[in-house]
């Protein structure tokens, strides 16, 4: 398929089919984002992968709370995506010029993951709402790492949306802003 429409059926899915993953899926996501531009190709990140029951449903509800993220518990897959330590030239680079650069990268590869994923038929959801400590203590993530992200995986049980955005003149100027 085409680029955009990839992006149009990307999505964020809140609602699976109970079916396991074939893990063959998840490794061409993972080399999507293995594949992710970073800065001064730092690449700081790491992907714990889940697919055991038991361990999807405890992550899943570390990532419930006040309402939020309700299904996590009863995905197929659940990716930690572990902020690693960026090499010494982005580092210095993020320093000198206030920009958080390993924030960025790891955006980046999280949604080559999600567009992966997407061209393979499955569908995901990026969830920045969890109970950290414990999704990195059931993991055995050092506590000295951040999991700043994790991402449900699984087959969709919903259509496509229409995606509500705003318009581009909203969104975009030309040579000033």
């Amino acid at each position: 398929m085409g680029f955009l429409e990839l992006i149009l059926k990307r999505q964020s899915t809140r609602k699976y089919l109970d079916r396991k993953v074939d893990r063959t899926l998840v490794v061409k996501c993972l080399e999507a984002a293995r594949l992710a531009p970073s800065a001064c190709n730092s690449q700081p990140w790491h992907f714990v992968v889940v697919d055991d029951c038991a361990k999807t449903r405890e992550i899943g509800d570390a990532a419930a709370g006040l309402g939020m993220n309700k299904f996590a518990s009863s995905v197929p897959v659940i990716v930690a995506v572990v902020l690693e330590k960026m090499n010494f030239t982005a580092k210095v680079g993020s320093m000198l010029k206030n920009k958080d650069y390993c924030m960025l990268d790891l955006g980046i590869a999280v949604e080559h993951f999600c567009l992966q994923a997407t061209e393979e038929g499955l569908g995901t959801c990026i969830l920045g709402w969890f109970d950290e400590k414990k999704v990195a203590r059931l993991l055995g993530v050092p506590a000295s790492k951040r999991i700043p992200l994790l991402i449900t995986v699984g087959y969709p049980d919903c259509g496509i949306r229409d995606k509500v955005r705003k318009p581009i003149e909203e969104i975009s100027s030309w040579n000033s802003y």
